[in-house]
């Protein structure tokens, strides 16, 4: 098994802002090349699909939230919108990498706390008062940058204490490495397993929609991050980071699975919490479910702190617990003489 902090430094550290996923697609489609049959359909969703027998598909969705360019002004400032859920709150001052025809690295513009009236203090900026600052003038920014490119957040990648770690894009590749770890173990099981790293999940989980499509899938395990407590968070809405798996319970999920993901989690000491939904789920398995005549399947997430910021949190173990939980489930339904 790769070491899980390795892996995940290798996903976090590649871009893949949603509709612009290409580097993400390329890494994939080498990590998978060893499993089973790769293929990447037009949505750019990436598939590896191995065994035979009772039909899994696991989906982890491999695109990121990021910000799209606009305009390059007259006095050198280049214009953005947002690309998927980004919080505006937190932008201003902050470090960016413009993806053009280079890397261009920028700062957020922000007025000096001297220069700020009452009223600037309690402002959120609207994406029109955002600007990037990258040191040059109109004519050199367009020399490297196009309308349309996407624009990231500075990297980060940061190892905390008691297990913990801080990147900038962990939803969803904390989910990615949690299906990428399982492999070598599915690959022993008599049953067929379909990997499907979905693309465009930040926009409205597009690339989910049409990817299960004729695949004949009997169940699918779908893969994300959940929301872990931190302070003025209401606690019946969160889980805890370090708790393990979040298996979710919901009216669009199949309860006999969640169920049983919570049997065998009890009975191999996996880690877990339930996290009860009263309707759709806001990932993948929403669209899932609905795909041709319907797909029975469970949603199982990682607790994550500080959703959709440039530090996102996660704890390893929770990764592990996830990726041991659907080893587990698997193993013991392909058991099953009549799966």
């Amino acid at each position: 098994m790769e070491n899980t902090l390795e892996l995940l430094k290798k996903l976090t550290s590649t871009v893949g802002v949603s509709g612009e996923e290409e580097n993400m697609v390329k890494l994939l489609k080498e990590m998978l090349s060893k499993y089973g049959k790769i293929s990447v359909d037009s949505m750019n969703n990436v598939f590896c699909t191995f065994g035979e027998g009772y039909h899994f598909l696991l989906d982890a969705h491999l695109d990121e939230i990021g910000m799209i360019v606009t305009d390059i002004t007259d006095d050198g400032f280049i214009k953005v919108n947002r690309c998927g859920g980004i919080d505006r709150r937190m932008l201003l001052g902050y470090e960016v990498s413009v993806w053009g025809k280079e890397e261009v690295k920028g700062i957020i513009s922000t007025l000096p706390p001297h220069l700020q009236t009452a009223d600037d203090e309690k402002k959120v900026p609207e994406f029109k008062d955002i600007s990037i600052d990258v040191g040059m003038c109109k004519s050199e920014i367009e020399k490297l940058v196009s309308l349309g490119d996407k624009v990231t957040f500075k990297r980060n990648f940061t190892p905390l204490l008691n297990n913990q770690l801080s990147a900038s894009c962990l939803d969803d590749r904390a989910g990615v490495a949690s299906i990428v770890l399982c492999l070598d173990r599915l690959k022993k099981l008599p049953c067929k397993v379909t990997v499907m790293f979905s693309t465009q999940e930040e926009l409205g989980t597009r690339g989910a929609k049409i990817g299960a499509y004729s695949k004949g899938v009997d169940e699918f395990i779908s893969v994300d991050v959940s929301f872990a407590f931190t302070p003025n968070c209401d606690k019946a809405d969160c889980g805890e980071i370090g708790k393990g798996a979040m298996i979710g319970f919901s009216p669009i999920l199949n309860k006999n699975i969640s169920k049983e993901l919570v049997n065998i989690a009890e009975k191999n000491n996996i880690p877990f919490q339930c996290e009860i939904m009263s309707g759709s789920t806001g990932t993948n398995a929403d669209v899932l479910t609905l795909c041709e005549s319907g797909i029975k399947g469970a949603l199982i997430s990682i607790p994550e702190k500080y959703m959709h910021q440039p530090c996102e949190v996660v704890d390893i173990n929770d990764i592990e617990s996830v990726s041991n939980l659907i080893c587990a489930y698997i193993s013991e339904k392909a058991g099953e003489p009549n799966a």
